[in-house]
C-alpha cells in the first residue's frame, strides 16, 4: 500500500531541507557519493526513511534538486534581462547575469555539474540528453530575433549565434572546477563584448 503524503506546509519545509542537504552533499562529496545516509546526516534526519517518505526514490530528489538550481536561476536571470530596454542591453544581462548567478552560488553549480555528468535516471533521460535538447535555447533564440526585427542586430543565423552563446556560458562552470580562482567578472566582460560585437550591425 502507497503511503499517502503530507502536504502541510511542515513537510514542504522538510522537502525543501532535504533537497538543500542533497545539493551541499553533491557539491561537497560528488554525486556518487552522495547516499541517502550522507543526506540524511547532512539534513539532521534520525533515518533515510524520511528521506523515501518524501521523495520515491533517488530520481525523484535529484529532479526535485535540478528543478530547485535551475529554478533559481532562471528567476534571477529574468528578472535582469527583463528589465532591459533594448535587445542589445537584454543581451547583455543574459550573460552577465548567468556569470553572476554561478559566481555567487558556486556549491550548487558544482551539484548540478556532478549530476549533468553521472545521473542516470531510470527512466533514461539523462541530464546529459536533456541538455542537448534544442528547445533550451527558445528563449535567447527569441531575443536575438527581437535584436534583428529592431534592427539592432546584423542578419546572422539565430540558432548558430544562440549555440554559440549558450555553450560559452555552460562552460563556466568546468572553468571553474580547473580554475576556482578565475576572475568571473573579466570572464563576464570577455563574452559580454565578444557577443555585443558578433551581433552587431
Amino acid at each position: 500500500m502507497q503511503v499517502r503524503r503530507d502536504d502541510s506546509i511542515t513537510s514542504s519545509a522538510r522537502r525543501a531541507q532535504i533537497v538543500t542537504a542533497t545539493i551541499e552533499t553533491i557539491a561537497e562529496l560528488g554525486y556518487t557519493q552522495a547516499s541517502f545516509a550522507r543526506i540524511a546526516k547532512r539534513a539532521g534526519l534520525s533515518s533515510t526513511r524520511l528521506i523515501s517518505y518524501h521523495f520515491d526514490g533517488k530520481d525523484e530528489l535529484i529532479g526535485q534538486v535540478i528543478t530547485a538550481i535551475y529554478g533559481g536561476l532562471s528567476a534571477f536571470m529574468t528578472e535582469r534581462v527583463r528589465a532591459q530596454a533594448t535587445p542589445g542591453g537584454a543581451l547583455e544581462a543574459y550573460i552577465r547575469s548567468l556569470v553572476e548567478y554561478i559566481s555567487e552560488h558556486r556549491g550548487a553549480m558544482r551539484a548540478a555539474t556532478e549530476i549533468f555528468l553521472n545521473f542516470r535516471p531510470e527512466d533514461g533521460t539523462t541530464a546529459r540528453q536533456a541538455a542537448m535538447d534544442l528547445s533550451a535555447l527558445s528563449h535567447l533564440e527569441r531575443l536575438l530575433q527581437w535584436g534583428q526585427e529592431s534592427g539592432e542586430f546584423r542578419a546572422f543565423n539565430r540558432r548558430v549565434m544562440a549555440m554559440a552563446i549558450q555553450r560559452a556560458l555552460d562552460g563556466l562552470p568546468f572553468l571553474l572546477e580547473a580554475d576556482p580562482d578565475a576572475d568571473l567578472g573579466d570572464y563576464a566582460d570577455e563574452l559580454a563584448g565578444i557577443f555585443s560585437r558578433a551581433v552587431a550591425r
